[in-house]
């Protein structure tokens, strides 16, 4: 019977040994790359198809070459769409990144109330999108409303929804107070892995909570940081049913986002083709800001330091 030996490689007098670090076979991921390949790369290949077609969604495809293409970039509303979704997409991060980041940090500590009041903050993730649209919808009905009774009291406008600002900050907090505490979920993952020592010694040093939040936990964070930006962004740049329940991409366009363009151009104008390259175009985007986050926070060259053990 014979025995594997791992090749022994000699360093600094200490053998350490190779060709076995611990990675498990690529045959591990089969089935979750045969998924993805299935939900997600095949449906996007018919998509790209269907870019350079023509469809009505009853009879067959036909091939137009570049038109809808052609037109994506000489559309208006296209244009405006994309802004908006930018616009959004900034909005949205901005305003859930700093408030997700410092509830996960709370929610990392050892406060005595800590369990309880995490579990009433995670209950919008258990809601559906649409069942909160809805209920936003109310709440905000310039005519039956609460919106009505305490607007006033903060200096807002019963009718917030029907000024274009007002509607898409609406569609951004309402996106915001949903899934912040996806986010935050994920921060408190981060945090819980800082090592303790690192805020035992500038315990030591005489550092405070603050200084030790700005040069201790942030910096660890970058990684984490990265990771909930690129959710939200992805995250952001799809948002459509809210937009749809809430304000039907109104008042007027101004919160006709590209999600929205895409369903009203194929599912109510019926030019699938023209939907289908709004599509990929809009896979394009979201990929692009993705990659661009990864590349400039050096998230790519991120190492685990359990690798091998």
């Amino acid at each position: 019977m014979s025995h594997h030996t791992p090749h022994v490689k000699t360093r600094g007098g200490r053998k350490t040994a190779v060709g076995n670090v611990g990675r498990p076979p690529v045959s591990w991921a089969l089935p979750g790359i045969l998924f993805f390949a299935v939900f997600a790369i095949v449906p996007l290949a018919i998509a790209v198809y269907l870019s350079f077609c023509q469809w009505d969604g009853l009879n067959s495809p036909t091939l137009t070459g570049l038109d809808n293409w052609t037109r994506l970039f000489k559309d208006p509303e296209f244009r405006q769409a994309a802004w908006l979704s930018l616009l959004l997409t900034t909005i949205s991060w901005a305003f859930q990144t700093p408030v997700a980041l410092l509830l996960g940090v709370w929610a990392a500590g050892r406060q005595r109330s800590r369990a309880v009041l995490s579990a009433v903050f995670f209950i919008p993730l258990l809601l559906s999108t649409t069942a909160i649209a809805m209920l936003f919808h109310a709440l905000l009905d310039p005519n039956f409303g609460v919106i009505t009774e305490i607007g006033p009291w903060f200096g807002i406008d019963p009718n917030i929804m029907g000024s274009s600002t007002g509607a898409l900050l609406t569609v951004a907090f309402v996106g915001g107070w949903q899934f912040m505490p996806f986010h935050t979920l994920i921060y408190q993952g981060g945090a819980r892995q800082v090592p303790e020592v690192l805020y035992q010694a500038a315990e030591m040093d005489g550092a405070g909570m603050f200084r030790q939040f700005f040069h201790i936990t942030l910096p660890q964070l970058r990684h984490t940081i990265t990771t909930s930006s690129v959710l939200m962004i992805v995250g952001s740049l799809t948002y459509f049913d809210t937009v749809l329940i809430m304000t039907k991409g109104g008042p007027g366009t101004d919160t006709t986002v590209l999600p929205y363009l895409m369903y009203r151009t194929g599912f109510q104008t019926y030019d699938l083709g023209y939907a289908a390259a709004i599509a990929t175009a809009l896979v394009v985007v979201a990929t692009t800001l993705s990659l661009i986050l990864v590349r400039f926070s050096g998230f790519g060259n991120m190492r685990s330091t359990r690798e091998g053990m």
